[in-house]
């Protein structure tokens, strides 16, 4: 007997991307699953007289993105902050402008949170330091946030509540920006942001949750169903605070969460073994962040290969956040390391961004079969600023999207938001073009087709997490997580790929967003 379905969505194109069935015209879904995939015609076979049905006009029909790497809490409080990003300030005199409004309409004393400023693209072509904002709120702790989230600015009175003097020694792996006569900070601080965030008051708990029912509504606008967020501090606290928002309907899309690599005991004390959880939320890799902001590793070598190895010994996926050249090696010789120690079939260790990755990297990522976890929009947000600012001999080797599709890296997407806005389309776009918003190109020859790039947020975004068996693609069985396009990014013109828009959002079976 043919089970009857809640919901059917036909007159689509569906573009599952299943190899089996690479294209239908309509789907049937029962519960939370799929339980069909096919032609309008065969569709009167899984109707009943409570069927919703869905007519779909001929648009186009995809599994659900896949956020593959992104900080959740984060998006969300900078939805709540004052808006310093590209696109709404042009110079020094903008954002101090905007803080100052910001100062006039809150008491004295209380925080000011601004958010996404990027020094390339401001006209001074510098950092605000603190002199700049105590002009227009001397009264106010400000916390200013660079786009890239690794680094920041506190005016006077920020670094006196922090505790940051002249006095105060460099924390490990981060940098006190410091007048070069007196010593004195002036308010620029790298790779510090965990550290200052364990000083600066929370945002009061209706706050908070206003910004991740915010956020979850973004996410879902963009067809967004499942997110992986990457944060390094997140631990049992963070699990917890996840958990509470997931049970109440505040944060809708699935979630598999990253841990620090330093939570390995708290979570094995805890009985959290390796992807606990459930398909609403999963226990993610343990995440460690690999920088060189003083010019030397941080973690140094000997430290990192411990703690992959120890984490890998135990069955965790870890992923390793690099940037530059080195970090990439460091990260290879660790995870290599690891499985040469203790050998795993599929041990699926990522490598977050991969910026930089000259052929001799890339050959021993493929030999230690790492999985590479990429962000296709900074091409397209942040490429004037890489063809201007990274070296020609450095340039040729970055985002190589191509590359690690051609040596089976399985490439997997994320937009690092709130680093960049979260549009998987823009993703998608830039990593088909290669174009930035200027429209100049970087490196075309790393190309992918518009089939991959949508792959990179569906497909390889649920192996990077081991869940291709339950998401990634429409298939009879898994998870009935949906969006329908106004277009298929696999027919139009390359360059209007970026203009398509979601239509509708489903997860689980269920309307979550609508157009």
């Amino acid at each position: 007997m043919t089970t009857v379905a809640d919901l059917i969505l036909h007159n689509a194109n569906v573009l599952t991307p299943d190899p089996d069935r690479p294209r239908a015209q309509c789907v049937a879904v029962k519960g939370e699953k799929i339980i069909w995939v096919g032609s309008n015609d065969a569709r009167k076979d899984f109707e009943g007289r409570k069927t919703q049905r869905i007519d779909c006009q001929g648009k186009t029909l995809i599994p659900g993105f896949n956020d593959a790497h992104c900080h959740i809490l984060a998006f969300a409080s900078n939805l709540l902050s004052v808006d310093c990003s590209p696109s709404s300030v042009t110079s020094i005199a903008d954002i101090k402008a905007r803080i100052q409004s910001q100062a006039q309409k809150l008491p004295n004393g209380s925080w000011i949170r601004a958010t996404g400023y990027n020094d390339f693209y401001l006209a001074e072509k510098r950092h605000p330091n603190r002199w700049d904002l105590d002009e227009v709120a001397p009264n106010h702790p400000v916390k200013l946030l660079h786009r890239s989230r690794h680094a920041c600015v506190l005016n006077s009175m920020a670094l006196s509540l922090i505790g940051i003097s002249t006095e105060s020694p460099e924390p490990p792996g981060g940098m006190i920006d410091r007048d070069l006569n007196s010593g004195e900070p002036n308010g620029i601080l790298f790779e510090m942001n965990s550290y200052i965030d364990e000083k600066v008051p929370p945002l009061a708990q209706e706050e908070f949750e206003k910004g991740v029912r915010l956020a979850s509504e973004q996410f879902l606008s963009f067809g967004i169903t499942s997110l992986q967020d990457a944060t390094v501090h997140n631990g049992l606290r963070e699990w917890q605070t996840f958990q509470s928002l997931k049970k109440r309907g505040v944060l809708l899309p699935r979630l598999s969460t990253m841990m620090s690599i330093d939570a390995l005991g708290e979570l094995q004390d805890g009985g959290f073994p390796p992807r606990f959880g459930n398909d609403a939320m999963r226990l993610g890799a343990l995440k460690v962040i690999l920088t060189e902001a003083r010019g030397s590793l941080h973690p140094s070598h000997e430290e990192l290969d411990r703690k992959v190895l120890q984490a890998h010994r135990a069955g965790y996926q870890v992923a390793i956040h690099t940037v530059e050249e080195s970090t990439v090696e460091a990260a290879a010789l660790a995870i290599e390391n690891a499985i040469n120690q203790a050998p795993v079939r599929c041990h699926r260790h990522r490598i977050e961004h991969c910026s930089i990755c000259p052929p001799a990297l890339l050959n021993r990522l493929k030999s230690i079969h790492a999985i590479v976890v990429t962000n296709p929009s900074f091409i397209y947000y942040s490429g004037e600023r890489y063809l201007k600012t990274v070296p020609q001999e450095q340039r040729r080797w970055l985002y190589r999207i191509g590359s690690f599709q051609r040596n089976g890296l399985m490439p997997a997407a994320g937009s690092d938001s709130p680093v960049a806005p979260i549009n998987p389309l823009i993703g998608i776009y830039g990593a088909v073009t290669r174009k930035a918003d200027s429209g100049d190109e970087i490196i075309p020859e790393e190309r992918i087709s518009p089939l991959e790039a949508l792959q990179m947020y569906t497909q390889n975004a649920a192996y990077a997490s081991f869940d291709e068996g339950v998401k990634g693609s429409l298939s009879i069985g898994k998870l009935a997580d949906l969006a329908l396009l106004s277009a298929d990014p696999t027919h139009v013109l390359p360059e209007d790929i970026k203009d398509i828009q979601v239509e509708m959002t489903i997860t689980g079976g269920r309307i979550a967003w609508c157009r």
